[in-house]
């Protein structure tokens, strides 16, 4: 039997849009945050393999939670998020959350609207930034600012790979009545580069995830962790970063993502603007325009 590691697509948490238990997370948190992130990414890579059936993905999802949940070990993924979920004495409920999601992108391939798309974001992004949040021992009133943030940062995703998604797995998250009022065809996502109207799609959803950013503007400010703070302002300023770029660039032809060395000078800025700004008690400023 093929084993869930096996089927790892080669991605790690040093290939995301976003920082994963980076050098400004204290070292305390960064391996149960990895683990977390590894037995995800595992999981993942399974409901997106391009030639295993529906069902044996189905079937691995299962035996993953089962030994996420203590029957078995012959999954090191698995084995590792349990000891250490144990170690913290943390719930499994956002790592099961997000198997929900693969789950969803194995039989769910079309979203009708955008709240339809916000609803798989409650379990496809949403707990990812609850987890890290309880490993630090915040408050759950940041939960708010987290589910904004991180149903952007998923949606800026499924905006910059819609041709790909579309072509390689038969996968349209875009809401399919925003296409519809755009006059598109989903066919359209198959093309080399996007039509007019797909191009007025993209760029209306992009300006449309823009507000779940206005909307999660205070979440640095929120969390009581200094550390955690300056990671939750690198990864705000890259979402409104990538937002910029799918507002006036075509995801089909051009690139939509940030460079390394883009990401490192943004990464500086918005770490040492939140901790001058911690140090100086000040409200969170705006980081709608990042002029990067």
């Amino acid at each position: 039997m093929t084993s869930a590691g096996e089927l790892r697509s080669g991605k790690g948490h040093k290939d995301e849009n976003f920082p994963v238990a980076s050098w400004i997370i204290h070292p305390r948190h960064r391996a149960p945050i990895l683990a977390f992130y590894n037995f995800v990414r595992t999981a993942d890579d399974i409901a997106d393999h391009a030639t295993l059936p529906a069902q044996d993905k189905l079937d691995q999802l299962d035996r993953m939670q089962d030994e996420l949940l203590g029957s078995g070990a012959a999954q090191p993924e698995a084995l590792a998020l349990r000891e250490a979920l144990a170690a913290r004495g943390l719930s499994p409920q956002h790592a099961l959350d997000l198997l929900t999601a693969f789950r969803m992108d194995v039989t769910k391939l079309r979203y009708e609207s955008w709240d339809d798309l916000i609803h798989y974001c409650s379990f496809s992004a949403m707990p990812v930034g609850r987890f890290v949040l309880d490993v630090h021992g915040e408050d759950r009133a940041t939960w708010v600012a987290n589910d904004k943030l991180c149903a952007a940062l998923q949606i800026n995703n499924h905006l910059q790979d819609c041709g790909k998604d579309y072509r390689t797995l038969n996968r349209i998250y875009l809401p399919l009545d925003a296409l519809q009022a755009s006059g598109v065809s989903v066919e359209m996502l198959g093309e080399a580069r996007a039509s007019a109207p797909l191009l007025d799609c993209l760029h209306k959803l992009a300006v449309r995830n823009e507000q779940l950013l206005a909307e999660s503007r205070a979440f640095s400010a929120e969390v009581q962790d200094k550390r955690l703070g300056m990671e939750i302002a690198v990864i705000d300023i890259f979402a409104r970063r990538i937002a910029d770029l799918i507002k006036t660039r075509d995801p089909l032809s051009e690139r939509v993502h940030l460079s390394k060395f883009a990401m490192l000078g943004l990464a500086a800025s918005a770490a040492a603007g939140e901790w001058l700004r911690r140090l100086g008690g000040r409200a969170p400023l705006s980081r709608l325009s990042t002029g990067a």
